[in-house]
């Protein structure tokens, strides 16, 4: 089956600006590995053939200062090392970010600028852990509101599977890499995750915060789309 060329071509990419009408976002930039050019020169591809938001992931403070000097207007989300150019409007999707623990903060806020960016209504409830269970107890309210929960927890992973038994709406789970050694630089978050008895919870890569946004964009969009 033949498909119509839908990428706007340079020496060292093919930038796919069709992925708008595909999946409700324009194709998103990974910054590392990219010279500075190389990623100045996809946003200026993104920003002039799309109308969604523009979104760089994973940009230094410094790097993103030069991008921002030859394509003006985005904003630099220096915790969550986010690029981005003209947010999406707000939808009607609650998204709830949970994180077990301060240290896994970063990944958490990764998460929350991204599901903010592409317009999903997202807010942050932080340190929450089982080592204090009645953190998470005590905010069952809130997490049940929502219609879909991330969860960002390192160590043993645990938090991910009490917020999948307390709430109906699905749960994404992210493993960080937050953990001494047997945490296994979030190998032990993850298969705990991948095995929780909580049934059918999404689990995404290691510190990807990211990944979990554009799930939660997807379970969005999808909804969205059947009206």
């Amino acid at each position: 089956m033949e498909h119509p060329d839908t990428g706007a071509r340079a020496d060292f990419a093919v930038v796919d600006i069709d992925r708008e009408r595909r999946q409700g976002l324009p194709e998103v930039v990974y910054a590392p590995g990219k010279d500075l050019h190389e990623i100045t020169a996809i946003v200026g591809e993104l920003t002039a053939n799309c109308s969604g938001p523009v979104l760089v992931t994973r940009i230094e403070a410094d790097a993103a200062a030069a991008v921002l000097a030859d394509v003006p207007d985005g904003h630099y989300h220096r915790r969550a090392r986010l690029l981005t150019w003209r947010p999406a409007a707000r939808r009607r999707c609650r998204v709830c970010v949970v994180t077990a623990g301060t240290a896994d903060g970063r990944v958490a806020e990764e998460a929350l600028q991204v599901c903010l960016a592409v317009g999903l209504d997202a807010h942050l409830v932080a340190d929450v852990g089982v080592a204090g269970i009645h953190r998470v107890l005590n905010r069952v309210d809130e997490l049940r509101a929502a219609d879909i929960v991330i969860v960002v927890a390192g160590m043993e992973g645990a938090l991910a599977s009490v917020v999948g038994g307390l709430v109906g709406c699905p749960v994404v789970a992210v493993p960080t890499s937050t953990g001494y050694g047997a945490a296994l630089n979030g190998m032990t978050a993850l298969a705990a995750m991948l095995t929780s008895c909580a049934s059918g919870m999404s689990v995404v890569n290691i510190d990807s915060g990211f990944g979990a946004a554009m799930a939660a964009h997807r379970l969005a969009y999808a909804i969205e789309a059947r009206g």
